[in-house]
């Protein structure tokens, strides 16, 4: 497997890539603001005509393409939120990964609905998906997409705001931002993370 990505590197110096997508399987969690990270895989594998497979014995479901000279591969976990790095170890020796091909696209509640930033490093900040990424690669070294979702308000609970469904408008706002998320994401896809990230920082917000 090294050697297959070194040859695989020397024609195109670009490493694999995996974007995950955070979120809760079933219907039930179907574009509450915890699946935004789901909501932006499947627009992807949409815009790409790709299908998400859930391989035999394994909790998530993926897809992979070659996209600018990169192998990209889309992965939804189907552990629930809080035990989303349970695929990762698995998912980094299939493909061989480095902590920093990893970009992790998650709900972030100190930014408003439709507002999105990406950085290369940080904390979980309390987020149970993002605690459970760094327990389980043991590293805080992979890129997050974060996708704003904004605060509780009227009293409503952390729980019920992030369990819950967006307003119409707030709604309109993620989608417009899911779509220049993926626009900038085929169009950048080629280049370096960096590149690609401070696309996302600049054209997003």
């Amino acid at each position: 497997m090294r050697k297959e990505r070194t040859l695989k590197a020397a024609k195109s110096n670009l490493s694999d890539l995996m974007i995950l997508g955070l979120g809760n399987p079933g219907p039930k969690y179907e574009k509450t603001r915890h699946n935004v990270g789901f909501d932006l895989i499947e627009l992807l594998a949409e815009q790409l005509n790709l299908f998400l497979k859930k391989p035999l014995f394994r909790n998530y479901r993926i897809a992979s393409v070659s996209v600018g000279g990169r192998r990209i591969h889309l992965v939804e976990p189907l552990t629930y939120m809080n035990r989303s790095g349970d695929v990762l170890p698995h998912l980094m020796k299939k493909y061989n990964l480095e902590i920093s091909d990893i970009i992790v696209a998650v709900d972030n509640m100190d930014l408003l609905p439709g507002r999105i930033r990406m950085k290369s490093r940080g904390s979980s900040a309390g987020h149970n998906g993002l605690k459970s990424l760094i327990s389980r690669a043991e590293s805080s070294g992979f890129n997050r997409l974060y996708i704003g979702i904004g605060r509780p308000t009227g009293g409503e609970s952390v729980v019920d705001h992030v369990l819950g469904l967006f307003s119409s408008e707030d709604r309109t706002e993620i989608d417009r931002a899911l779509e220049r998320c993926v626009e900038i994401f085929r169009s950048s896809a080629g280049g370096s993370l960096e590149n690609f990230r401070n696309e996302i920082n600049r054209k997003s917000n």
